[in-house]
């Protein structure tokens, strides 16, 4: 096990506190762009209009691009809003062949300014992972609707 300087450490404490990743896994990880570009996405939850089951849209998901193998995906979130409310998070690793596997299924109660890292997910043997796909807000959680949050992903070789 290899043991940081304490001025190693307290360098290295920004870093966790922004990206949730220790400073010497961060150079084997890199943040994937967004479709639409962008690697740390701001979004509020919300629902399109009065009408969005089954007919409407909403916002709830959003795709990252991996545009070469890893071996592992972290899955970062950070709530914005002001007051704690519950975030349902589910988190998928699509695949090249039209597959996906769930990997994040919960609501978590978040505190204004919470991070949470969820992760690390190992791609499967055999698979090639085209798309990270993060969904936050349901349409059968109505009390998640308002609150904003920030999500981003990173691919670790």
């Amino acid at each position: 096990m290899m043991r940081l300087h304490p001025i190693s450490t307290l360098l290295a404490l920004p870093l966790l506190a922004l990206t949730g990743i220790p400073a010497q896994a961060a150079s084997n990880c890199g943040l994937l762009d967004a479709v639409g570009g962008g690697t740390s996405i701001s979004k509020t939850i919300q629902l399109d209009g009065p009408l969005v089951f089954p007919f409407g849209r909403t916002n709830f998901n959003t795709d990252f691009i991996v545009s070469r193998p890893y071996r592992s995906y972290l899955v970062n979130f950070r709530s914005t809003s002001s007051k704690p409310g519950p975030y349902p998070i589910q988190a998928y690793l699509k695949f090249s062949d039209g597959t996906n596997l769930q990997v994040v299924n919960q609501t978590l109660d978040a505190k204004p300014g919470q991070f949470r890292q969820f992760g690390p997910f190992a791609s499967l043997g055999g698979k090639l992972v085209n798309q990270v796909n993060v969904k936050v807000g349901s349409g059968y959680n109505a009390n998640a609707t308002g609150f904003s949050y920030v999500v981003s992903v990173y691919g670790c070789r």
